[in-house]
C-alpha cells in the first residue's frame, strides 16, 4: 500500500515522503497513530504544494541564516581565564561563556549555536564553529588568555604585605 508520512518515522522516511508499506502496517498502524494517511491523488497533490511551500521558506531562512553568519565571519574574542602557577585552567570554557563574550562585545547568539565538542580547557586559540542551519555554518577565533586582572590583583596583595612588614622594621 502506497502512503504519504505526516511525520518522520525511524527507517521509513520523512515527512511528505511517499513510500510503499505492507497493508497491515499501514491500516493497524501508521494510520491510526496519524504518521501517514493514503496515498490518493488528490493527497498527492496537496503534499506536493506543501513540499513546494516549505521548500521556499527554506530558502529563505537559508538566505536570512547567511546574512547573519557574514557578520560573524572572522570574528575573533578573547576570553581571559584565571589559570594557576602551572598555567593550568580553573574550570572551563564552555558555548554559554562564548555567547556571553559575544552578547559583551553586541552580537546576540543563543548559545545552542556554538558548537563545541567538549569544554575547552586548556589556554591556546581555538576555532569554533557557529551553526545555524546544517547549511549554514561559520567560524570564529576563540583565544583562550590568561586573566591578567587577576594576577596583578595578586601581585599588589604581595606588594602591600612586602610594604606592610617594611614599615615594621
Amino acid at each position: 500500500m502506497k502512503i504519504i508520512l505526516r511525520e518522520r518515522v525511524k527507517n521509513l522516511g520523512d515527512i511528505g515522503d511517499i513510500v510503499e508499506v505492507k497493508d497491515g502496517y499501514a491500516r493497524n498502524y501508521l494510520i491510526p497513530k496519524g504518521f501517514a494517511i493514503p496515498a490518493t491523488k488528490s493527497a498527492i497533490k496537496v503534499v506536493e504544494q506543501e513540499k513546494k511551500k516549505k521548500l521556499k521558506q527554506r530558502e529563505e531562512q537559508i538566505k536570512k541564516y547567511q546574512e547573519i553568519a557574514k557578520k560573524y565571519e572572522g570574528l575573533e574574542i578573547e576570553i581571559p581565564v584565571k589559570v594557576d602557577e602551572n598555567e593550568h585552567m580553573y574550570g572551563s570554557v564552555t558555548a554559554r561563556i562564548i555567547a556571553d563574550k559575544l552578547k559583551e562585545m553586541g552580537y546576540e547568539l543563543d548559545r545552542h549555536v556554538i558548537v563545541l565538542d567538549n569544554p575547552i580547557k586548556e589556554l591556546g586559540i581555538y576555532e569554533v564553529v557557529l551553526s545555524f542551519m546544517p547549511e549554514v555554518e561559520t567560524k570564529i577565533k576563540v583565544k583562550v588568555v590568561k586573566d591578567e586582572t587577576g594576577m596583578l590583583k595578586e601581585e599588589e596583595k604581595k606588594e602591600a604585605e612586602e610594604a606592610g612588614e617594611n614599615k615594621e622594621e
